[in-house]
């Protein structure tokens, strides 16, 4: 099942960029660009997400359902 974790992400002084989420507790990622950063997000979430279930601790994240947003980052 697919689900929803909104993340923030934000340019560092040094450069990179630093994603967390307050839907996802110890989720931190970094990474050299958007791209790379929302990757290593990805996994980091997806990590911390089974291990809250195989503590019968269920996140309560929204589901992916027919629509929903999705902003698109180009570069120009």
């Amino acid at each position: 099942m697919e689900q929803i974790v909104n993340l923030h992400i934000e340019r560092l002084p040094e450069g990179v960029y630093l994603a967390t989420s307050e839907e996802v507790p110890g989720l931190v990622a970094q990474g050299r660009t958007v791209a790379e950063t929302l990757e290593i997000a990805r996994d980091v979430a997806r990590k911390l997400l089974e291990a809250r279930a195989e503590r019968d601790d269920s996140a309560r994240l929204e589901s992916i359902g027919d629509t929903f947003d999705y902003p698109l980052i180009v570069g120009t």
